[in-house]
């Protein structure tokens, strides 16, 4: 029954195959710098509390033969990486992850750009409002 945060001190350890800290009470978010775990072969963090995203790094594991990461209370984007991505969609399961292998897509976060009133006044606003409001219904109808 281990509590806290993942040290960022065990990412030093390149030479781990193996690393399961499962069924714990662990919390915090993954280790940055995960990914420097070059040797790591399997990795489960399974059923703890941690949150945050999945570490960008952890799409270098390339030795990465087995991981679970489910029910925790993770979000965000599964990294992509063919090793990652090829896992079954259970291990990712408990969480609020979208992307492969997960049958929930991420939708990028679409912003329109506020018009710039200095910059439009006279002839163009007109214009340039309609091309904002088309680009607006657009966005609404396609995602």
């Amino acid at each position: 029954m281990i509590s806290g945060e993942i040290p960022q001190e065990v990412t030093s350890l390149t030479s781990l195959r193996s690393l399961n800290l499962s069924r714990n009470h662990l919390t915090g978010k993954i280790p940055s710098k995960i990914g420097d775990m070059g040797s790591l072969e399997s990795l489960d963090l399974s059923m703890n509390h941690l949150s945050g995203e999945i570490p960008p790094s952890m799409s270098t594991l390339t030795f990465l033969a087995d991981v679970n990461l489910s029910y925790n209370n993770l979000t965000g984007q599964i990294p992509k990486s063919t090793q990652i991505q090829g896992f079954d969609q259970s291990r990712f399961i408990g969480n609020k992850l979208c992307g492969l292998p997960l049958n929930e897509s991420c939708k990028a976060n679409w912003v329109i750009p506020p018009v710039a009133v200095e910059k439009h006044r006279g002839s163009h606003l007109v214009e340039d409002g309609w091309f904002y409001l088309s680009l607006g219904v657009f966005l609404v109808r396609c995602c």
